[in-house]
């Protein structure tokens, strides 16, 4: 992710700079939109009460971005509770909005620790050959048995950051959120004419800590098409099986045009 130049102290904005050595991009391709959610991830957890960690956000997709041009976060403080707090993120360049996000925090707690259903049955990453994933920056891959052998893009891969990342639980939530949009499960669904496209819409729950420098498995599952959108749901789990995160992406769902 591009580095941070925070504003004025309490004015909840940061203008990152653009993304290193990029070509100017004019559609909102993936790696404009991971890097704008898994910044978005990070700046309003810069604006939350100390401790307190990402359970739940929610992004929507407006314009295209552009990763040469700098872009702006400014953060809305909507509520600091006794266990949760809510953040909104709204990501503007050329004072444009082209991305807004909701964040939810909570204080850690103690409690039930349950998990229904045990991760996809699949050979672990170490014997798996390298797969190098486009448009993904600083994580490598692996890419085990496939359960749609048709798709043209991995919907079940192995994952993890390259670089050594410090013990901050919100970090690797950001870097989470950074992976969970490299694939679609709506790319088992194509068949010669319709196809999946943009983003609208795309949201995760954060379930555990988990750190993204070591193998995560991502599994991602199509659910539905219709009216020109289609939606999807994943599941991304620890190297031992535990469930850490789970999220959901509706796209739209179209036959191109000639």
């Amino acid at each position: 992710m591009p580095p941070f130049r925070p504003g004025p102290a309490g004015s909840g904005r940061a203008r990152p700079g653009p993304l290193p050595g990029r070509p100017r991009l004019r559609r909102p391709l993936p790696a404009v939109r991971r890097a704008g959610r898994g910044a978005g991830a990070a700046r309003g957890g810069r604006h939350r009460p100390g401790g307190r960690l990402p359970h739940s956000l929610h992004g929507y997709f407006l314009r295209g971005g552009d990763a040469a041009r700098p872009t702006i976060f400014r953060v809305d403080r909507d509520r600091d509770g006794r266990s949760f707090s809510a953040r909104r993120v709204v990501a503007l360049q050329g004072g444009e909005v082209i991305f807004n996000m909701s964040v939810s925090f909570q204080q850690p707690a103690e409690g039930e620790d349950r998990q229904v259903h045990a991760a996809p049955r699949t050979p672990g990453p170490e014997g798996l050959p390298a797969s190098p994933v486009p448009r993904l920056f600083s994580m490598e891959s692996r890419v085990p048995p496939q359960p749609y052998e048709a798709a043209d893009f991995p919907t079940r891969l192995w994952s993890r950051c390259t670089a050594l990342l410090p013990d901050d639980d919100l970090l690797h939530a950001c870097v989470l959120t950074y992976l969970s949009d490299i694939s679609s499960g709506l790319i088992a669904l194509h068949d010669g004419a319709a196809r999946s496209g943009s983003s609208l819409d795309h949201a995760v729950w954060f379930h555990r800590p988990v750190r993204m420098d070591d193998w995560v498995l991502m599994d991602l599952v199509p659910q539905t098409v219709a009216a020109g959108r289609g939606w999807y749901t994943g599941t991304i789990h620890a190297r031992d099986g535990v469930l850490v995160a789970s999220l959901t992406q509706e796209t739209l769902f179209r036959t191109p045009r000639s």
